[in-house]
């Protein structure tokens, strides 16, 4: 069996492309596991954590300088306070502060699966192109998404003048907001913006017959959300806008022209049609459909025909698999990637046999937040709705506190349990 001492091998190179849901999860888990401490997400109270340390270094990629809450943006629309909270640059995130763990704002436009090796471009002025080495990869760049899915800034300091500029743009709306897709983000978009500003009428339009028409969910559901979204807010169902026109002279705001004759006038318009792809170019064309989605097995390593497949990993809204794309199935994604790599990082040390935790076929299920309560369907308790679902699901914050606490964003590493690594933090 082999059993080496730490010292007579260099660390693991893992390198996680993308610091979102998905790739902290992997990062702060597979961390965990080679500190020999029992991985964060576990929910086994008899989990003691491996008995013995891997040496690793783990390198995230990711455009952006920090951790942003996406699942917020709706409510970061409306809330100068909130929208300012919720980006955290990655060097003021506790958990990351680790020699263990390098940092790189970059976008990685090349792997050679082969080779094992990605090339990074930098985003900051004057940053070369770069070749990063790795053992294993894990792809968690999730989707390109357009205002206001996400905001485009990539840096902090950009995003709060961005996002300052979305909120005085609602605040100063005499005319009235129009937000037209009513997909789950345009339902929250217009629930959050009525919510935190009452005194600016909200108008929702819609081009199907029903709310959310594009999610695999009971008719039930959408019904629900439009009678809860109507209390506060004007929904037109079954038209389109046809055109947006910017009126001119001493007016201010738009004409809208929709299908049906009829004309709205508004002092700001946000479109919230889904538009999204993955964000997957760098990898080699065997690993992803014709969509550009990631084939992987349930183990979450890449099943399509490339090399090394076995030691290159997919996990949250980039991938091919069953069920709507969340935040906690990206965080679950993340973490199962994690311990199957820290398994076999493992059984190369010390001779182990390997027991890979399997992805489970996920069901359609969803929850909305409408301002102050919030509806939700799950195929193990159906159809709820109300303040107390709100809580559960979003807490007060849009999540962004349940997601935080969940990953332990906040508790810096144990000191005494580190292992120094041959190579600094960023």
């Amino acid at each position: 069996m082999l059993n080496p001492s730490q010292s007579d091998r260099a660390p693991f190179k893992v390198l996680v492309v993308g610091g979102s849901y998905a790739g902290l999860a992997a990062t702060l888990n597979l961390f965990d596991l080679c500190q020999g401490r029992r991985c964060r997400f576990s929910l086994d109270p008899a989990d003691e954590g491996p008995p013995r340390k891997v040496p690793v270094q783990i390198t995230v990629v990711d455009e952006r300088d920090g951790y942003y809450h996406l699942i917020g943006v709706p409510l970061a629309i409306a809330s100068q306070d909130y929208a300012h909270a919720i980006w955290q640059t990655f060097d003021d995130i506790p958990a990351l502060q680790a020699p263990e763990i390098k940092r790189i704002q970059g976008r990685v436009v090349h792997v050679d699966c082969q080779a094992k090796s990605a090339r990074i471009e930098g985003i900051a002025k004057g940053r070369p192109v770069t070749e990063e080495r790795y053992d294993y990869l894990i792809a968690c760049s999730g989707l390109r998404r357009d205002w206001p899915s996400a905001p485009k800034s990539l840096t902090r300091q950009d995003y709060l003048a961005e996002a300052s500029r979305w909120v005085e743009d609602v605040k100063k709306a005499s005319q009235g907001v129009v937000v037209i897709g009513g997909g789950a983000v345009g339902v929250e978009i217009a629930a959050e913006i009525k919510m935190m500003q009452p005194q600016v009428k909200v108008t929702l339009i819609h081009s199907r017959a029903q709310l959310l028409s594009s999610e695999s969910l009971p008719d039930e559901f959408s019904t629900k959300t439009l009678k809860l979204l109507r209390s506060d807010v004007d929904v037109i169902l079954g038209v389109r806008v046809q055109a947006t026109t910017a009126n001119e002279g001493d007016s201010s705001g738009y004409t809208l022209t929709l299908s049906d004759g009829r004309q709205l006038q508004a002092s700001h318009v946000i479109n919230a049609v889904s538009r999204f792809s993955p964000t997957t170019s760098y990898l080699p064309d065997a690993a992803c459909d014709e969509e550009g989605y990631v084939h992987i097995t349930p183990q979450l390593n890449l099943s399509g025909d490339v090399p090394n497949a076995g030691d290159h990993y997919a996990a949250g809204d980039l991938v091919r698999w069953s069920g709507i794309k969340r935040g906690g199935a990206a965080m679950h994604q993340g973490h199962y990637a994690a311990v199957n790599i820290h398994q076999k990082m493992y059984a190369q040390l010390y001779g182990s046999e390997t027991d890979p935790l399997q992805l489970a076929e996920v069901p359609p299920m969803m929850a909305l937040a409408l301002g102050k309560q919030a509806v939700g369907y799950f195929p193990t308790t159906g159809l709820s709705e109300g303040p107390e679902v709100l809580k559960t699901f979003f807490g007060d914050d849009l999540g962004y506190m349940i997601c935080w606490n969940w990953m332990r964003l906040g508790e810096a590493p144990p000191a005494e349990v580190r292992i120094e690594s041959k190579t600094g933090a960023a």
